[in-house]
């Protein structure tokens, strides 16, 4: 994928969530951004990128990338995997109780259980998994001390992996060898005058 990965992923997984909202009924939006910002009130579930760290068992690989043109296949040597760690939290809905919050939460675990990989156009053509990552009550306390003034909602936490952030051109690929010639002598090479 190109520098815009990471907001296509996003994106990808914001429109699931929308979907899964919808799917409960549960009436609002999906907000893309922190936890405090004024412009997630109303908002069912709030999804917030807190964390980007590269993949460590993709580092120093290449990335393949299948174009069905020519050539073929693309190769990024210098591409950039990465992990994004997002954070779904219900919102507060004047006159929704947390109950009807908490079933458009299920409906985003039921979903994305059944369906984890995000795949197709928004996700140039790629697949990237998502999967439950489970916080323990320290890392969860530190990310909800980002937002002093927000009070704690129920949250989860899902990873999105690989990412990856690809050079601005593949690298070039020599020629294909057409033709295998064995030559052997003593090296020299005789000029005619």
């Amino acid at each position: 994928m190109k520098a815009d990965a990471i907001l296509r992923v996003t994106l990808a997984l914001r429109d699931r969530l929308e979907a899964a909202r919808v799917s409960s009924t549960v009436p609002g939006s999906v907000f893309v951004g922190p936890l405090d910002d004024a412009d997630a009130s109303g908002a069912a579930l709030i999804l917030f990128l807190y964390r980007v760290t590269p993949t460590p068992s993709l580092r120093n690989r290449e990335h393949r990338v299948t174009t069905g043109g020519t050539p073929p296949v693309l190769v990024y040597r210098n591409a950039l995997p990465l992990d994004l760690y997002f954070l779904v939290t219900v919102g507060t809905m004047p006159g929704q109780s947390e109950e009807t919050l908490l079933h458009a939460l299920g409906s985003v675990l039921q979903s994305l259980q059944a369906e984890p990989d995000l795949t197709g156009a928004g996700v140039g053509h790629e697949t990237v998994r998502v999967t439950l990552e489970p916080l323990t009550v320290e890392e969860s306390s530190r990310i909800w001390a980002l937002f002093p003034t927000a009070n704690y909602r129920t949250s989860i936490a899902y990873v999105a992996t690989p990412v990856w952030i690809d050079p601005l051109a593949p690298e070039v690929t020599g020629a294909p060898v057409v033709d295998e010639q064995l030559f052997a002598g003593s090296g020299r090479v005789e000029v005619a005058p």
